[in-house]
């Protein structure tokens, strides 16, 4: 996502504007100060449960801790993980940068599935992560099919 927010996905931005709160995510710790990913889930689902518009990873007294201890990703995942569990397709990742350009038609044309919620038509996408952005891109879509089959086993 981009850090204008002019550049910031139509969903992300009707949440801003109807009004939300986005909690910092606490850290769930074991005895031996190591993440205990089961109670971080709960805390997810407990936040998410209860309305916040998202969950801010990484912030406020542990921004800096949590990175340099290496726990920043897993717990953005987990974070990210428990949403789509609720049904909800993750912002898209900012593709700008120019060391992104051959990924960004195969990309654009992963968001229209995920709109469409075409879950079959995303996994159908041939994926190949070998590097950091065909990762990336697989992540999300692995995210946005949980989400949409979501969706469709409340209906």
């Amino acid at each position: 996502m981009g850090l204008r927010w002019q550049d910031w996905p139509g969903s992300v931005l009707a949440t801003l504007q109807r009004g939300c709160v986005i909690p910092a995510h606490p850290l769930a710790l074991d005895e031996n100060r190591a993440l205990d990913p089961r109670r971080q889930r709960a805390l997810a689902r407990y936040y998410l449960a209860a309305g916040a518009g998202g969950l801010a990873v990484g912030v406020h007294t542990t921004q800096f801790a949590i990175r340099a201890a290496g726990l920043y990703e897993p717990v953005l995942r987990i974070a990210a993980e428990e949403a789509a569990a609720r049904g909800e397709i993750p912002p898209a990742p900012d593709l700008s940068a120019p060391t992104h350009a051959p990924y960004r038609r195969k990309f654009e044309r992963l968001v229209e599935l995920a709109k469409a919620g075409d879950a079959a038509g995303l996994r159908a996408v041939a994926m190949n992560p070998i590097s950091t952005t065909p990762k990336a891109m697989a992540r999300w879509r692995d995210l946005a099919v949980r989400a949409i089959e979501t969706r469709e086993a409340g209906r």
